[in-house]
């Protein structure tokens, strides 16, 4: 019997807690499954996914770039943070209950587009680089770091990207007609060279990222919404 969506997103993310690439520069990876609450994001994994994603539909791909290191890179579902985890299955991410900016405008977006039922019943969201990325700065602390924003970091990192999406759409029911890309700059480029030379889908629509939004153009908040909204349902 052919599996339901989400037993295929947990045996991805059973692959993802097998990784462990060494970078160096001061870069290293975060990966939830492997890390010191790998059973708590056992648990809230399995308790979304089964949520919200126990049929067999098509779904259509969402790539951000890579996870937050406070984000997704800790609760292992992406673009949700450990707050709203908590409320969606009432398992809690010890020390991790940060809302960010991000992830409350794709909040918006879902509620506007019906409400998280109906969104994850129409699309599955992912990163192009699946696990976050830190680096060491110059006062000793991580910050995030995405997959593109050093030459060795992202050639270090191409051959495992390449795996993970073709993993991917091994595993799961993906709509490949057409992807989004959150982050309309280097993450798209970047998602569309690989595109062109792979045809991973048929196209690619570049969507401006909810950081970039929410940091420099929260005042045209609406009009970023309805552009998103309208992408989303060009298929319905």
């Amino acid at each position: 019997m052919k599996k339901v969506f989400a037993d295929g997103v947990l045996q991805f993310n059973d692959t993802l807690a097998q990784i462990s690439i060494d970078l160096t520069d001061n870069f290293r990876l975060v990966n939830p499954f492997r890390g010191e609450f790998s059973e708590e994001i056992k648990k809230i994994t399995k308790e979304f996914y089964f949520k919200y994603y126990n049929d067999k539909n098509k779904r259509i791909m969402i790539l951000g770039s890579s996870p937050a290191r406070r984000g997704t890179a800790i609760t292992g579902v992406p673009f949700e943070d450990a707050q709203h985890l908590l409320e969606q299955t009432g398992i809690a991410i010890k020390g991790f209950n940060i809302n960010k900016a991000s992830s409350n405008f794709l909040y918006d977006v879902i509620e506007k587009y019906g409400g998280s039922k109906e969104f994850y019943s129409n699309f599955y969201l992912n990163f192009v680089c699946p696990l976050g990325i830190v680096r060491v700065n110059d006062k000793g602390h991580e910050v995030n770091c995405n997959y593109y924003e050093n030459k060795y970091l992202m050639q270090s990192l191409n051959d495992f990207i390449l795996k993970m999406i073709t993993k991917q759409l091994e595993l799961l029911n993906i709509d490949t007609s057409v992807c989004y890309c959150i982050g309309s700059g280097a993450n798209f480029e970047y998602l569309k060279l690989l595109n062109e030379k792979y045809h991973f889908f048929g196209d690619i629509i570049p969507l401006e990222h909810p950081r970039f939004i929410m940091q420099y153009n929260s005042k045209d908040k609406e009009k970023f919404m309805n552009k998103y909204l309208q992408a989303f349902n060009y298929k319905k």
